[in-house]
């Protein structure tokens, strides 16, 4: 918790120097390929949802651009692959990435994130209680962004923090997901 508030206020303080007009502002969707890992996870499979959000990208020079989004993320994972049976997360998650760009248009991500759980389904009936409500995780991912605003990216979020929330329960799990998606920054 600690090394990520350092994190954001290295990020605050560096963009101090920031011309507002550089600013960006816009829009990204995709999809998610989901799961957990830990222990006895290999018990379940993956599950395919969505995300959906609005994204800001700040450049800090030529070659770096901070880029703080707000997501709406469907994430979870199935219980068996033969049956329905799934359990939908569905998080409000704020990553907080450092993007350098390799070539023009062409960026390595990564950065920290943090995820509020809004609801939990198992089978269709309310699970929130077994699950804990913050989860801390990094992300890293590649970007591409055309000179008219349309932009592409690839991520993996790599949870860090146990997402279970029940008592008597050892089983440690932390979610983990791969993101597709298309953006535009407006100008």
């Amino acid at each position: 918790m600690k090394k990520l508030l350092l994190v954001a206020a290295i990020a605050v303080f560096g963009l101090a120097n920031v011309n507002a007009q550089d600013i960006q502002f816009g829009v990204k969707g995709g999809l998610n390929f989901a799961s957990i890992y830990g222990d006895h996870s290999s018990d379940y499979d993956e599950v395919t949802s969505f995300n959906l959000g609005v994204m800001a990208e700040i450049p800090v020079n030529e070659k770096f651009s901070f880029q703080p989004e707000l997501l709406y993320s469907g994430q979870g994972y199935s219980l068996d692959s033969d049956s329905d049976k799934m359990v939908e997360l569905y998080y409000l998650n704020v990553p907080l990435m450092g993007k350098y760009y390799v070539t023009k248009g062409l960026s390595l991500e990564a950065g920290p994130q943090i995820g509020f759980l809004l609801s939990a389904k198992d089978d269709k009936s309310s699970a929130t209680d077994y699950f804990n409500t913050v989860d801390f995780g990094v992300n890293f991912g590649l970007g591409y962004k055309l000179d008219n605003g349309l932009n592409f990216g690839a991520r993996y979020n790599l949870g860090l923090t146990d997402i279970n929330n029940v008592d008597g329960f050892s089983d440690k799990n932390r979610n983990g997901v791969l993101q597709v998606s298309v953006g535009y920054f407006f100008f």
